[in-house]
């Protein structure tokens, strides 16, 4: 991209994992069917990483997808694409090969690769190295502001890019417990394969996995294979690991006619469709995972050397991280007895959250309006509601959980919901209203702008 771009685009995207690169995809299919050049979508990305990465820190060679590659980027929108899964496939010569695998679940490796590949079809589209730290109505004289100053730090300094319409993406970030710091020896689950890599205990004697869903599981299963000496104690508040509901009833909840079902229900039926259907998703693990994990503690048993040891109905009460290892506590709710561990590393597969969209409009958040649990208000397009002097659409896609249902930060989602922003922004460019040029991508010295 050029500094000296004058383009006020008519949708700036602010983050470029799978959800705004399936949206990427649909701006320049979408313009792809304009016979009009007014018809088009000017569009650019802004991703803080380096270079296109989806949860990197858990790839394990052998951890497959939970969602079946026919939900990729494109397909549910539009089945000719040749983004799709059997489109890359086709491109790295393996499409034959899958088909033999007889699978509707790839490896999780395999699926990064596909979008890695797709990511790459788009670089034109993208700004890797930006992180966004504001986002600044324009107000012109008639005190109306039909666009926003999007401002991103780069290596070089600050860059500026006016927009119309802004579509936040920012993915998920670490939970863990409001009492634990994550530390050298007190790892998320998130950042396993790179701790691992820089770990420098030769010979490891325990490490303590804290959580019972699908993360948790496939590390218990990934450092009790890598580390062949060492204990794997998988400390979590159920009996046992429930298995994820994937039936076929059951996973209609991902369709796309339930998020309309959804979004228009009272909200005591999204509270109860929601709880019922947790078990789809949340703190549950894959069948096939729990079978294999419970086959490796029953064989231990068998040959009298316990290393996997499952701690139910159990919590962490104590933590001290030191340079070496950390000491811990774990009571067993039952029965209130306490036991000391000493471990080298403690990861918390504690789950996710979204990052919090407010961080990232800056000044343009508090122009965003909110229901009465402080939850943004958003249109079923999933462009937020806000104040009337706002015309610029502020979009969101994630965190979308209390209007949308359990598909918003999930990849079952990316492909139509894209589509509708893409239709949504669309619907509007007839009415675009003259917008100046004022400084976008202008560089600014590190230091200049606060």
């Amino acid at each position: 991209m050029n500094p000296s771009d004058s383009t006020v685009y008519d949708l700036v995207g602010i983050g470029f994992g799978p959800s705004n690169l399936a949206l990427a995809i649909a701006v320049e299919e979408h313009n792809a069917r304009c016979a009009r050049l007014e018809d088009r979508i000017e569009a650019v990305f802004l991703e803080k990483q380096e270079e296109f990465g989806w949860h990197r820190g858990m790839l394990f060679e052998n951890a497959t997808m939970q969602v079946s590659f026919l939900k990729d980027l494109v397909t549910m929108r539009n089945p000719a694409s040749d983004f799709s899964f059997v489109s890359y496939l086709h491109a790295h010569d393996r499409l034959a090969d899958f088909i033999n695998y007889k699978t509707m679940y790839p490896l999780r490796v395999e699926f990064h690769d596909y979008l890695s590949w797709a990511a790459g079809r788009m670089k034109n589209s993208v700004a890797y190295g930006h992180t966004v730290t504001d986002v600044i109505p324009v107000t012109g004289p008639d005190g109306q502001a039909r666009a926003v100053d999007v401002i991103a730090r780069h290596a070089g300094g600050t860059r500026v890019v006016r927009a119309r319409n802004v579509v936040v993406a920012a993915g998920l970030e670490a939970a863990m417990p409001p009492e634990v710091t994550a530390s050298e020896r007190v790892w998320h689950n998130l950042d396993i394969l790179h701790r691992v890599e820089t770990f420098e205990v030769a010979e490891p004697q325990r490490f303590v996995v804290v959580g019972a869903g699908q993360s948790a599981a496939e590390t218990v299963a990934f450092l009790h294979e890598r580390y062949p000496a060492a204990e794997v104690c998988s400390v979590f508040l159920r009996y046992g690991y429930s298995p994820a509901d994937d039936s076929n009833f059951a996973n209609g909840i991902f369709d796309p006619s339930a998020v309309d079902l959804y979004y228009g229900a009272p909200d005591d039926v999204k509270r109860m469709l929601f709880d019922y259907h947790r078990n789809t998703n949340y703190s549950v693990v894959d069948g096939d995972l729990i079978t294999e994990l419970y086959r490796k503690a029953y064989g231990e048993r068998i040959l009298g050397r316990n290393r996997l040891r499952i701690l139910n109905a159990s919590r962490v009460t104590g933590l001290k991280p030191r340079p070496d290892g950390v000491e811990l506590v774990v009571e067993h709710l039952p029965t209130g007895e306490l036991t000391e561990l000493s471990a080298d590393a403690v990861v918390y597969a504690t789950g996710c959250r979204p990052v919090d969209a407010a961080t990232l409009l800056g000044a343009t958040g508090p122009r965003c309006r909110r229901d009465d649990e402080g939850l943004p208000r958003i249109g079923r397009d999933y462009r937020l509601v806000t104040d009337p002097a706002l015309h610029a659409g502020v979009y969101l896609q994630g965190a979308t959980e209390h209007t949308h249902g359990i598909t918003s930060s999930l990849l079952s989602a990316v492909a139509v919901r894209s589509g509708e922003i893409v239709a949504s922004v669309a619907a509007r460019l007839a009415d675009r209203h003259p917008v100046p040029a004022a400084e976008p991508w202008t560089l600014v010295t590190s230091g200049d702008r606060q």
